[in-house]
């Protein structure tokens, strides 16, 4: 009996990119960072190496894109989050919600990607570069919302954000829920800064 062959469906550049990342998350989520190659891919897809070396020239570039679409995606929603924030303790917990959401569902894959050398390499300029725009953006919120001086700003925003990365690990790893979590998380930040706000003007 001949084998049935799977017929290849033309797809847009675009949607078949993204078919190609989302195959690739799916292996290093159900079997690891090292199921992962071009061949491999081809096979899952239903289409040639050849086409997956004409989107990703490169394993690097293929995890990287990879790596990329998960934190626009982190950042995209982050920003519309903030743009709908009424106060600052909204926009606390709306962007720490937004982050234990992603932790939790798209931590293990983020992990992974960032576990590769070559791929946090290749990232480290940029995770650099986003990270100094996101602790510039929550500096500018923290002094008009406690008046607090540029120095002292900056340093509460970056000793503040270990509590929203240590609440993720316990949320990624089931040791809280994300209610709980975001609670405690803008309870802490608010509470804090606020009584540093307050010291000042003592």
């Amino acid at each position: 009996m001949a084998a049935v062959q799977r017929k290849r469906t033309r797809l847009a550049p675009e949607v078949r990119r993204e078919q190609i990342l989302d195959e690739a998350a799916h292996l290093i989520l159900s079997e690891g960072l090292y199921a992962v190659s071009m061949e491999r891919l081809a096979r899952d897809v239903g289409i040639s190496k050849g086409l997956v070396y004409n989107y990703f020239p490169t394993r690097d570039a293929l995890l990287t894109a990879l790596l990329n679409r998960e934190q626009a995606e982190l950042r995209d929603r982050g920003m519309a989050s903030a743009l709908e924030a009424e106060s600052f303790a909204d926009l606390i917990r709306q962007t720490t919600r937004l982050y234990l959401e992603q932790t939790r569902d798209r931590g293990a894959l983020i992990a992974a990607l960032l576990s590769d050398p070559s791929v946090a390499a290749l990232m480290e300029d940029e995770n650099r570069a986003e990270r100094e725009r996101t602790v510039r953006y929550f500096v500018r919120a923290t002094r008009r919302e406690y008046g607090l001086p540029l120095p002292m700003a900056i340093a509460a925003v970056e000793m503040v954000s270990a509590i929203t990365d240590r609440a993720g690990r316990l949320v990624a790893e089931g040791q809280l829920d994300i209610d709980d979590a975001t609670d405690m998380c803008v309870g802490l930040i608010t509470g804090g800064l606020s009584g540093l706000g307050r010291s000042l003007k003592a």
